[in-house]
């Protein structure tokens, strides 16, 4: 497994505006979201690191999307080269996961590269105001490491965004596979 970290763009930095379809086509604009602490995932399908996390975050939208925190991922592999990440594997991933949150085909890559992201998972937390309050892991559990996947990381920075604060800005970068890149 090829670690590659996330990015770690300065703390403030404005949210890029989205246009995506889901994996049935509908568009979803990040404009939608506007007003709302949002969640910006980029995952996918065969990442051994998403994997390892995946019903977790299944549990962690459960929770917080009640609770007022929109969510939303992003699969932006080069399908082409990886058929595990084609929409339709995406959508057998939503039901085998059971997914709350809409899971957005980036099929040209573009808001991957206009959100810096790196790696799978990639977690991007925005405040009500759209600046960015948090990137970095769910948590400190990695395959194999025999660390709890509790998703204690984002966990803490997400009640902090929904109580209107700001979460610690000592963050640990995600670390995953690299981004397909076409």
């Amino acid at each position: 497994m090829a670690l590659t970290p996330s990015s770690m763009i300065p703390l403030g930095t404005e949210m890029p505006a989205f246009t995506l379809p889901d994996t049935n086509g509908r568009m979803l604009s990040s404009a939608k979201m506007a007003g709302k602490p949002l969640l910006v995932m980029f995952i996918c399908n065969h990442c051994p690191f998403v994997k390892h996390i995946a019903a977790a975050l299944s549990e962690f939208a459960e929770q917080y999307i009640p609770a007022g925190l929109a969510i939303v991922a992003i699969n932006s592999n080069d399908f082409a080269s990886h058929p595990d990440d084609s929409p339709d594997k995406m959508r057998e991933e939503i039901a085998a996961r059971g997914y709350r949150f809409p899971y957005l085909v980036d099929e040209g890559q573009e808001v991957a590269r206009a959100f810096d992201a790196a790696c799978t998972p990639d977690f991007f937390l925005f405040d009500r105001d759209g600046k960015l309050a948090y990137r970095g892991q769910f948590d400190s559990s990695r395959p194999g490491n025999g660390e709890p996947v509790d998703g204690s990381d984002l966990r803490a920075a997400a009640d902090a965004v929904l109580r209107g604060e700001q979460p610690d800005a000592d963050q640990t970068p995600s670390v995953g596979c690299n981004i397909k890149w076409k």
